[in-house]
């Protein structure tokens, strides 16, 4: 395999200098498209990182565009993996709360363009403590990932926004096929570390980027 493996932190100096404008319509001059794929857990998590235990308020349809233009790439489409919050068959005020919130997230996402695919929810007990898992999530980003080459016979490149190596296979039988992956992410160093990045990952991408608090500062949400 011939990659071209590049590590950069992506705070060009010149992301005002992009061709482009405020309200996303197609840009001209990136003759070359892409469709982003998004872990909504993993971005989630990245942004709760960067804001100190809070997560960032930002656009994600402006987020996925901003970040392909900066691979001078035309998005032509999103897609976004998430799990709905748990629900009892009976459920609490709690869980009805936070499930009327996420269908307005949703809501949202969808309004914008975005397509939303959504896994589940398990809830398992360990210890006397209930954990939470997302299901069948993976399986939907690798599902959608090996449809490129079906559904969108003209994409040569892709971005994927996750940290996760079982999409190894994958991505190297898209490289095997013409389609490189544009890898963004985010690790740090050290034992005490709350990110990381596995070796197989970064080296079957034909680039990757870390993620930084000014790609999600510069796609707020029109509102703030």
């Amino acid at each position: 395999m011939n990659n071209q493996n590049i590590y950069k932190v992506d705070n060009n100096p010149n992301y005002n200098m992009i061709p482009g404008d405020p309200q996303g319509s197609p840009d001209e001059s990136f003759s070359e498209k892409t469709i982003v794929f998004i872990d909504e857990a993993f971005l989630s998590k990245v942004s709760k990182h960067f804001g100190e235990g809070r997560y960032l308020s930002f656009d994600r349809f402006y987020f996925a565009k901003n970040i392909s233009k900066k691979q001078r790439l035309q998005c032509e489409r999103i897609f976004l993996y998430i799990a709905p919050p748990f629900q009892n068959p009976v459920p609490s005020f709690e869980e009805e709360k936070k499930k009327e919130g996420y269908d307005k997230f949703i809501y949202k996402l969808k309004k914008a363009g975005i397509f939303v695919r959504e896994g589940r929810c398990q809830r398992l007990k360990i210890d006397g403590k209930f954990e939470y898992y997302q299901k069948a999530v993976d399986v939907l980003i690798a599902m959608d990932l090996t449809n490129v080459l079906i559904t969108f016979p003209h994409i040569k490149k892709i971005i994927l926004i996750s940290s996760d190596s079982d999409f190894v296979p994958i991505i190297e039988n898209l490289n095997n096929n013409g389609i490189k992956t544009i890898l963004y992410t985010y690790y740090e160093r050290g034992r005490k570390a709350i990110f990381s990045t596995s070796n197989e990952l970064i080296k079957a991408v034909h680039k990757y980027v870390l993620l930084t608090k000014s790609d999600f500062i510069n796609s707020q949400l029109k509102n703030q």
